[in-house]
């Protein structure tokens, strides 16, 4: 099976019908006790932890605990955490555990208007255990944000939603054949968790990374700006210049870097997409 072939490549280690699950692929039924986030730990829900980062500014509103997660089935191009793809790398940790080391800096998230943020990676490849933390999160006042691709869609997902205040979503572009390109998987779940985002009423940043040659499209910065018409719920939209900083992990990991020649945008390169996307009326942060 060229699907299997494929997930293997992209997640070693992650059995088949795990892959098939998380994604939801295959239905839920009460004999199929392993559910997404479950990381073999018998004992209980157990996260794989890529990092911590206390004081984190770039992640969400005010200062971020942000939590990047191990796992990622997406293949970026321009991906600067390649580090993080391998499910079953990273530190263990419990949902309390974790919980335990956000609280530390709660007064720093209290002040400035912030609160934690899970990122990847995809976190939601470890969905039952992003929920619980958020649980956590909430019951002692600590505001949540998850950054995800929108890639991975389960019934699990849709809970952490509901403890979820922002939606970091990353649309790598809005032609399905260069996102096919850019990621290695397909646009349209990401989509799917737009709408449904918009239904729910969830406050949403969409995140659009401008890469020269490749995500610069302006016909289609066009069309992703149109589309967004349709979503009040999208209160901003962050435009990411394309950086090189991850390319020496790419090396380390002995990966092809298929960006290597590739140049970061330029300010009126990034200046001319950020007007196109404020036509919709909604607001636009640059950052280079």
């Amino acid at each position: 099976m060229k699907e299997a072939a494929a997930y293997k490549k992209q997640l070693p280690g992650l059995s088949y019908y795990r892959y098939k699950r998380i994604t939801g692929s295959i239905g839920f039924t009460g004999a199929h006790i392993v559910a997404a986030g479950r990381v073999g730990d018998t004992m209980g829900i157990m996260g794989r932890i890529h990092s911590l980062e206390s004081f984190g500014t770039v992640d969400g509103p005010g200062i971020r605990f942000v939590v990047f997660m191990q796992g990622c089935p997406l293949r970026c191009q321009f991906c600067h955490n390649p580090d993080t793809w391998d499910v079953n790398k990273g530190s263990q940790y419990s949902p309390e555990q974790l919980v335990q080391e956000i609280m530390k800096y709660k007064s720093y998230m209290d002040f400035s208007g912030g609160g934690v943020t899970f990122t990847g990676g995809e976190p939601l490849l470890q969905a039952e255990f992003i929920l619980e933390a958020s649980k956590l999160c909430k019951k002692i006042g600590i505001s949540t944000a998850v950054d995800t691709s929108g890639f991975i869609w389960n019934d699990t997902v849709k809970e952490v939603l509901e403890y979820t205040d922002l939606v970091l979503l990353d649309i790598k572009n809005y032609d399905p054949v260069v996102y096919k390109t850019v990621t290695g998987v397909s646009l349209a779940p990401t989509l799917k968790m737009l709408k449904y985002l918009k239904e729910k009423n969830v406050n949403t940043w969409v995140r659009y990374v401008v890469v020269p040659g490749l995500t610069d499209n302006l016909d289609n910065v066009r069309e992703l700006s149109k589309h967004l018409d349709d979503y009040p719920n999208v209160s901003k939209i962050e435009l990411l210049g394309f950086h090189k900083m991850g390319e020496y992990k790419w090396k380390e990991l002995g990966l092809e870097y298929k960006l290597a020649d590739t140049k970061e945008p330029d300010k009126e390169l990034m200046q001319e997409v950020k007007e196109i996307l404020e036509t919709n009326g909604k607001v636009v942060s640059v950052s280079l």
